[in-house]
C-alpha cells in the first residue's frame, strides 16, 4: 500500500498519475471504471488499466468509496462501517493468509465518512448464492479459508484493546423486540410456529444472553460479521484467489466462532447442512492451525451457542434494508435454516431465563454538555413545551448546538386557538462559550439546572413574529414584529426515561411561571409538559417521524416515536409511566395522521403497543418551523399541542411533532 496518494472520494476523481503512485508499479497510462454491485453504504467500481511502454500491473482493480447519499453516508459514519473497513485493510489484512483482496490503497476521513479503498480484483470469480446454498466444496472451501483467518488471531490482546474494532453495538432488547414486531407483522404467514418460537424465545431474553456469551472464559477472536455466501467470490481458472470475502465493514471482536455458525446455519439446505456437518466443523478446526489452543469440542459448543447470531441477523436485516422479492425469498431461506439450527443443535437449552429489561435512566452529569463527536450533523438538543389548555396557550422552546457547524439552533414558539403563533427563531446563532446562556442582538436565552433531573428554569427574552398563518413559518414567510418573553420552571413528575437506541432522555413534568406575548400575560400554574434532552447525529433530512409527549387526567405519561427511515419499515418507540405502576416500555407505536393542504396537522391517532394503547389527538395550536440543511434540502417540522382522548375514555393534553421532508 503506497501512502503517498491522497484520499479519493469519487470515481470521477481518478486520475492516471493517483493510481500509478497507488499501485506502485508501471505508468498506468489509461483507464476506465464501471459500477458494480448494488451496495447501499458504500459504493464500488472496477477500474480497468492500460500501463506505458509495456509497464506491468494488475489488468484491473477495485475501487470502494463511501456512498454519495448523505444520509447513507452520515449512517456509514455514525455507525463506524467506513473506519472498521478502512482499519481491517491497514492493521490486519496484511498478516492474514486467507480470502482477503490485496489493499493498494486505503485512506479514512473521520470528520466527512469519506474513505477509499484500492483492492486487488476477483475475478473471474462466481458470487456464492445464499437462497441456493453451497455445494459441498464451497461450504469446504469457505471455512477452510476462514479458519485460516480465525487462527492465528484467536485471543489477540492488541485486537482485543483496539476502540475501533469494540465499538459498542446500539443492539438490545429493546430494539431487538421493536424490530421482531414489524419483521413477524411482515412475514407471520411465512414461519412456522416451531421457528416463531425460537426467535420469541430469543428475543426475550436476549440481554442476559448477550451479557452471557460475553463473559471472559468465552474463546474471542476476530468476526467478519456477515459471513454469508452473498459476500463471497468464488474464484474460476484465472483468478489470483480461490475465495475472495468482501464487505468487511461489520469486522468486530467477539465470540470467535460467530462466523461459523452464521455460515453453517445457513449456506446449505437442511438436510445437506446435516450431513456434512461434523465434517465442516473439522475442516474449519483443522485450518485454524496446530497452534490454536482450541479443541473441536470447543468449536461444536461454541457454534452451537453461537446459532443464535443467524437468528439475530435474520430479523434485524430486513427491518434495516429496502424490500426486495429476492430479499424476501433470501429472508425467509435466512429464518427457516437458522432456527432449525438452532433446534438440531439444542441451543434453546443454553438461553437465560426470560428477562424484562430494567427501563434506563439518564445520570445527573447528563444534564449537561457532551463531547461531540467528528459527525458534521452531531448536535445537542434541549427541548421543552407546556400546554395550558384552560387559557388557550401552549408553547416550546429549544436549544441545539452543532459544534461541527460553529452555530446554535434557537426556537420559541407561543400558539393557540384563539391568538397567532409567535416564533422567535435563530438558526444561524453564535455557540455559546456556555451553554446555560446565549445570546444575540435579538434573544436572551438562560437555561439553569436547579436541581438535576428534578428542577429545571429557563428564562427567554426575545424579539420575534407574529402569524395569524401559522403556515406561513413553513414557506418561510415573514409576520408582523412580536415581543416574547418567558420564565418558566419545569418540575419532574414522573420517572426520566433514557432511550435504549439513542444517547437521549425524556422527562415529564409540571410547568409554571408567565409567559408575555406582545403585553399580555399568562400565568402558567403546574400544568403539563416535558423537557427532553439528546446528543448524537441526527439528520433532520434523511428520515421523518412522529413523536409524540402526552400527559392524561389520570397521571400516565405516554412518549412515543413512530420512525419513517427510507427503505425500512416504521420502527415503533416510547413508554408509559404512572406512578405507582412499572414503566412499560412500547414494542410498537404506529401513528395515523392527516394533514391540510398547507401541510399543517389536522389530527392523528397514534397506537401503542404492549398495552393496546389507542389516542385520538385534536390539535389545538400549531408552532411549526422549516429546517434547511447546510446542502439546502428541506423539512417541514410541524410541531403543535393537542388534546388527547384516549379509546378506554381518558383525556389528556401534550405536544406532537412531525418530521417531513420536503427533498
Amino acid at each position: 500500500m503506497q501512502p503517498s496518494a491522497s484520499l479519493l472520494e469519487r470515481p470521477a476523481d481518478l486520475t492516471a498519475e493517483w493510481l500509478t503512485a497507488a499501485l506502485g508499479a508501471g505508468t498506468v497510462s489509461d483507464f476506465s471504471y464501471d459500477r458494480i454491485g448494488t451496495g447501499q453504504m458504500s459504493e464500488c467500481y472496477r477500474v480497468t488499466l492500460e500501463y506505458a511502454d509495456g509497464g506491468e500491473g494488475p489488468t484491473a482493480v477495485v475501487l470502494k468509496v463511501a456512498a454519495a447519499d448523505p444520509s447513507s453516508r452520515q449512517t456509514g459514519l455514525a455507525m463506524g462501517l467506513y473506519e472498521r473497513e478502512v482499519c481491517f485493510y491497514t492493521d490486519i489484512a496484511p498478516g492474514l493468509d486467507g480470502p482477503v483482496a490485496p489493499c493498494y490503497h486505503a485512506a479514512y476521513d473521520a470528520e466527512t465518512g469519506a474513505f477509499d479503498l484500492l483492492l486487488g480484483d476477483a475475478a473471474p470469480a462466481v458470487v456464492g448464492d445464499e437462497i441456493r446454498g453451497a455445494t459441498a466444496e464451497q461450504a469446504a472451501m469457505a471455512l477452510t479459508q476462514l479458519g485460516r483467518v480465525h487462527g492465528p488471531l484467536l485471543g489477540d490482546a492488541t485486537l482485543a484493546a483496539a476502540e475501533w474494532l469494540n465499538r459498542e453495538s446500539p443492539v438490545n432488547q429493546g430494539l431487538v423486540a421493536a424490530l421482531y414486531a414489524g419483521f413477524i407483522d411482515r412475514y407471520h404467514d411465512e414461519i412456522s410456529p416451531e421457528h416463531r418460537n425460537v426467535c420469541e424465545r430469543f428475543v426475550e431474553s436476549f440481554d442476559a444472553y448477550m451479557a452471557a456469551e460475553a463473559e471472559s472464559d468465552r474463546v474471542s477472536g476476530l468476526v467478519h460479521g456477515d459471513f454469508r455466501l452473498d459476500n463471497m467470490l468464488f474464484g474460476e481458472e484465472g483468478a489470483d484467489r480461490p475465495l475472495t470475502v468482501v464487505d468487511w465493514q461489520t469486522v468486530t471482536w467477539g465470540p470467535a466462532f460467530s462466523d461459523v455458525a452464521y455460515f453453517l446455519g445457513c449456506a446449505l439446505p437442511i438436510p445437506q447442512r446435516r450431513e456434512q456437518y461434523d465434517a465442516l466443523l473439522h475442516v474449519y478446526h483443522d485450518a485454524l492451525g496446530a497452534d490454536a489452543d482450541v479443541s473441536f469440542d470447543d468449536v461444536r459448543e461454541g457454534v452451537r451457542h453461537q446459532s443464535f447470531f443467524g437468528v439475530l441477523m435474520s430479523i434485524v436485516s430486513p427491518m434495516l434494508v429496502a424490500r426486495t422479492d429476492r430479499g424476501d425469498q433470501m429472508f425467509m431461506a435466512m429464518i427457516e435454516r437458522h432456527c432449525q439450527h438452532v433446534i438440531d443443535t439444542d441451543a434453546l437449552a443454553v438461553l437465560p431465563p426470560k428477562s424484562t429489561p430494567e427501563p434506563l435512566q439518564p445520570n445527573a452529569d447528563d444534564e449537561g454538555t457532551h463531547d461531540p463527536s467528528g459527525e458534521p450533523l452531531w448536535s445537542e438538543s434541549w427541548y421543552f413545551d407546556f400546554a395550558d389548555p384552560g387559557q388557550d396557550v401552549g408553547g416550546w422552546i429549544r436549544l441545539g448546538l452543532l459544534p461541527n457547524q460553529g452555530k446554535a439552533w434557537i426556537n420559541a414558539l407561543v400558539c393557540g386557538q384563539t391568538m397567532p403563533t409567535v416564533a422567535v427563531l435563530d438558526f444561524e446563532a453564535p455557540l455559546p462559550e456556555v451553554h446555560t446562556h446565549v445570546q444575540t442582538d435579538t434573544i436572551d436565552l438562560g437555561m439553569e439546572v436547579v436541581e438535576p433531573l428534578r428542577t429545571y428554569r429557563v428564562s427567554l427574552r426575545g424579539s420575534g413574529e407574529a402569524h395569524d398563518d401559522p403556515a406561513a413559518l413553513l414557506r418561510g414567510e415573514g409576520g408582523r414584529p412580536a415581543e416574547l418573553t418567558m420564565d418558566l420552571t419545569w418540575t419532574t413528575v414522573g420517572t426520566p426515561y433514557q432511550y435504549r437506541v439513542s444517547p437521549r432522555y425524556e422527562i415529564p413534568c409540571t410547568v409554571a411561571g408567565t409567559v408575555t406575548v406582545d403585553g399580555r400575560t399568562f400565568d402558567i400554574a403546574d400544568v403539563a409538559g416535558q423537557r427532553d434532552h439528546s446528543w448524537a447525529a441526527r439528520d433532520w433530512w434523511g428520515m421523518e417521524w412522529v413523536w409524540s409527549a402526552l400527559h392524561l387526567d389520570d397521571g400516565t405519561h405516554i412518549h412515543g416515536v413512530d420512525m419513517r427511515i427510507p427503505g425500512m419499515p416504521p420502527l415503533g418507540l416510547g413508554y408509559s409511566q404512572r406512578q405507582g405502576e412499572p414503566l412499560v416500555e412500547f414494542e410498537r407505536v404506529t401513528a395515523r395522521e392527516t394533514f391540510d393542504e398547507n401541510d399543517l396537522p389536522l389530527a392523528t391517532v397514534l397506537e401503542c403497543e404492549p398495552g393496546d394503547l389507542s389516542a385520538s389527538i385534536d390539535i389545538r395550536g400549531h408552532a411549526p418551523v422549516l429546517l434547511t440543511s447546510p446542502e439546502g434540502q428541506v423539512s417541514h417540522f410541524p410541531r403543535a399541542w393537542a388534546t388527547v382522548v384516549t379509546a378506554d375514555g381518558r383525556s389528556g393534553v401534550g405536544w406532537v411533532e412531525w418530521n417531513r421532508n420536503q427533498t
